[in-house]
């Protein structure tokens, strides 16, 4: 899910891609507990599961330019590769199997400068080679629905966990490709759970308590160095958001991958 700014206006994205592993209701969820936390939206929210033309019309203008073709390999034939060998680039090496279409990646770095992480460079074609832009299950890869939903939004500044630092170059390429925009990214550390995992949506995960809201804002805004003053905790939560707001300074963001947290 990401929220996003556009002309001035605050936009959340569900990105519900992956039908099979949507949990029903978990959407409604997560945006009671954005509400809970103060953040607001202006308009209706977006949901991928919903721009599915959009995603095809991009593949089809990817597809007339030869840019992609249809693989047959399947995750347990390429369990031993580091990178996708290009088995299929002629023909689908098994004929008569479900495909998946892959994006032809040519040698070359893509470059950016990360606002926290600093300069990143790749070779997509070294380091993954074709990717998959629409899955054997005819669902569309992240990689191109991000690409396409971003431009359509107009976003411009990208947010979000280093996890995916190495994500963006192929979204670059992509971008690239249908002649998009790129906005600037900044990947921040990932916080990790006790017992080293990311944090994530799963039943281990470390939840949000259904209590008082303050005290856990309190505990992010101490994780992001800002040091609130112990006052800040009986600020009413407006107030609170407004304080970190005028006191945040992506520059003093650790320049690390991952950020621990304690129960």
């Amino acid at each position: 899910m990401d929220a996003r700014a556009h002309g001035g206006r605050w936009l959340v994205r569900i990105e519900d891609l992956d039908a099979p592993r949507v949990v029903p209701g978990s959407a409604a969820a997560i945006l009671r507990t954005l509400q809970r936390f103060g953040f607001e939206w202006d308009d209706d929210v977006v949901r991928q599961s919903e721009r599915i033309d959009r995603y095809a019309a991009a593949l089809d203008a990817l597809h007339v330019r030869g840019l992609t073709y249809e693989c047959s390999c399947s995750r347990s034939q390429l369990a031993d590769e580091a990178r996708y060998p290009g088995h299929c680039r002629a023909n689908p090496l098994l004929p008569g199997r479900p495909t998946a279409t892959r994006l032809c990646i040519d040698p070359g770095y893509i470059q950016f400068t990360d606002r926290v992480q600093g300069r990143f460079r790749q070779d997509v074609a070294a380091a993954v080679g074709d990717i998959v832009i629409r899955r054997r299950d005819r669902l569309f890869a992240y990689v191109l629905a991000v690409v396409v939903d971003d431009a359509a939004q107009c976003v411009t500044h990208v947010v979000r966990g280093a996890d995916l630092l190495d994500n963006t170059p192929r979204q670059i390429y992509l971008q690239r490709l249908l002649q998009l925009e790129t906005p600037l990214y900044a990947h921040v550390p990932v916080l990790t759970e006790p017992d080293g995992h990311k944090l994530a949506k799963s039943l281990r995960s470390v939840h949000l308590d259904a209590g008082p809201v303050m005290p856990q804002l309190i505990r992010v805004l101490e994780l992001l160095d800002l040091s609130p003053p112990r006052e800040l905790s009986d600020a009413a939560l407006p107030e609170a958001w407004a304080w970190a707001v005028d006191r945040w300074n992506i520059k003093h963001l650790p320049k690390r991958l991952n950020l621990a947290l304690d129960r």
